[in-house]
């Protein structure tokens, strides 16, 4: 398989972009077939949104075309945050253009009247990539009339969920509303409980509720090259319920960690071993992390196929193929707190089982770590996790639930044995790999994250 998402060389101007095989070769596609034949095109593929969910990206489109009503939107998410991320970032420094050529097609597609691009605003790099691309697009003619809006946004992480994104958009903080963007989107004058309804620009009936498509980046830099290229080649790649190519990301206990393009159904120790070099001579793997999303795979599940049904086969998520490795000398109960607090952190505080809940959780897993543990925080945790989740609005709480209980489940001798003995048997702890960078084979991960409140403010004393 020849990388398509990912070139050896960065290209930086749309005449490089032009002379590669597939460079703007998918609008010109789309525009000449229409846009039922385009979604027919991205249906045929089976094309599943990258951003962690799966879903069946031309099924998406298709039910967002068939809304009625005058407005509809389409959004962008690049404003990646999970800890062990950063194919995003890599896919924007790499190629943009690609990622703004899908862009073009899927709002072609829906009949969008606006599009929107979200990303973190401390992301410079990738920020100044994508303006570029969206600059020399317009002033080339290939799409002279397409506004395409920037939204540089908060680095919380909630700013990645797609109804918190909406939010944002229209100006406020990235807390996450009831109903799906598809059923209630952008600038949606009909009221919706939870949060007050503000119309924007001209006024609008009761009931419109601007149905919005919201696409990952990943997702979108694989549309211009199915266009061009034929649905039946994405399906020659990866496997009959996952085709095509995922951008896995590497971190942790490995050489190099990195970022690379790999063959869907490829397993996951080759996916280690190839993009992050595989672990030190001498350690073994003991577990992986799918991002904090989803349940632990352990070292007897290291085979399964990096897929969508592969993961779903061992009772885990593939999530944004994010891994995180821990060797043999990682200690469990640490790698569960420092992803608890990382969730308890980030919750928003709407939910207040989800809030105070994850808050809990972590704090005794904290007491469970440092060594002055008792049998009664496991039951405290355990209270906690059957509740975590009760009225939640988004899927943070159940992320929070499906990764503590897998650990429980899992490494329950390590939990035992910081409570019988009063100690960590690790010798070191591993830093929270929420990335700043990766490049080189060398992972920067944020450290101000540890002086950050739970009110989403900064401790700089």
């Amino acid at each position: 398989m020849s990388p398509f998402l990912l070139p050896s060389e960065p290209i930086t101007s749309f005449d490089q972009y032009l002379a590669t095989e597939t460079g703007g070769k998918g609008v010109a596609k789309a525009q000449r077939i229409g846009p039922a034949a385009t979604i027919e095109v991205i249906t045929a593929s089976g094309l599943r949104g990258r951003g962690g969910g799966g879903f069946p990206t031309g099924r998406k489109w298709a039910g967002v075309a068939a809304q009625a009503g005058p407005q509809r939107y389409l959004v962008c998410n690049g404003a990646e945050g999970e800890p062990g991320t950063f194919k995003d970032r890599a896919l924007l420094r790499t190629n943009p253009y690609q990622v703004v050529e899908g862009l073009i097609i899927a709002a072609f597609a829906v009949g969008a009247t606006g599009a929107y691009v979200c990303i973190k605003g401390s992301f410079e790099e990738e920020l100044d990539a994508l303006t570029r691309a969206v600059q020399e697009f317009q002033l080339s003619g290939v799409c002279a009339e397409c506004t395409v809006n920037i939204v540089a946004g908060p680095d919380e992480y909630l700013f990645g969920e797609e109804k918190a994104m909406l939010e944002v958009i229209e100006g406020k903080p990235p807390l996450p509303r009831w109903f799906p963007p598809y059923e209630h989107g952008l600038f949606a004058s009909s009221p919706q409980e939870g949060w007050e309804a503000s119309p924007h620009g001209r006024t609008r009936g009761a009931g419109e509720s601007n149905p919005t498509l919201v696409n990952n980046i990943e997702t979108l830099a694989n549309v211009g090259h199915i266009l061009a290229r034929g649905p039946e080649w994405f399906r020659s790649m990866g496997t009959p319920d996952s085709p095509g190519t995922i951008i896995a990301t590497v971190v942790g206990d490995v050489v190099a960690p990195d970022v690379g393009e790999v063959e869907m159904g490829t397993p996951l120790r080759a996916v280690i071993d190839a993009v992050g070099s595989g672990v030190a001579p001498g350690r073994s793997v003991k577990a992986v992390f799918s991002g904090v999303a989803n349940p632990v795979v352990t070292a007897d599940h290291l085979d399964v196929p990096v897929s969508y049904e592969g993961f779903a086969s061992i009772s885990s998520g593939m999530g944004s193929a994010g891994f995180i490795v821990y060797d043999d000398t990682a200690c469990m109960v640490d790698a569960a707190y420092r992803f608890s607090r990382f969730l308890s952190i980030e919750s928003c505080g709407q939910c207040p089982p989800c809030k105070i809940g994850s808050g809990e959780i972590t704090a005794h897993l904290e007491n469970i770590q440092s060594g002055t543990g008792t049998d009664h925080d496991i039951a405290v945790i355990g209270g906690w996790l059957e509740r975590v989740t009760d009225g939640n609005r988004c899927f943070l709480a159940v992320e929070e639930q499906q990764m503590v209980s897998s650990v429980l489940r899992a490494f329950p001798e390590e939990f035992a044995d910081h409570i019988e003995n009063q100690r960590c048997p690790a010798s070191e702890s591993r830093p929270m790999p929420k990335l700043i960078d990766l490049r080189d084979g060398q992972a920067t991960y944020d450290q101000r994250f540890w002086k950050k409140r739970p009110d989403w403010t900064y401790d700089e004393g």
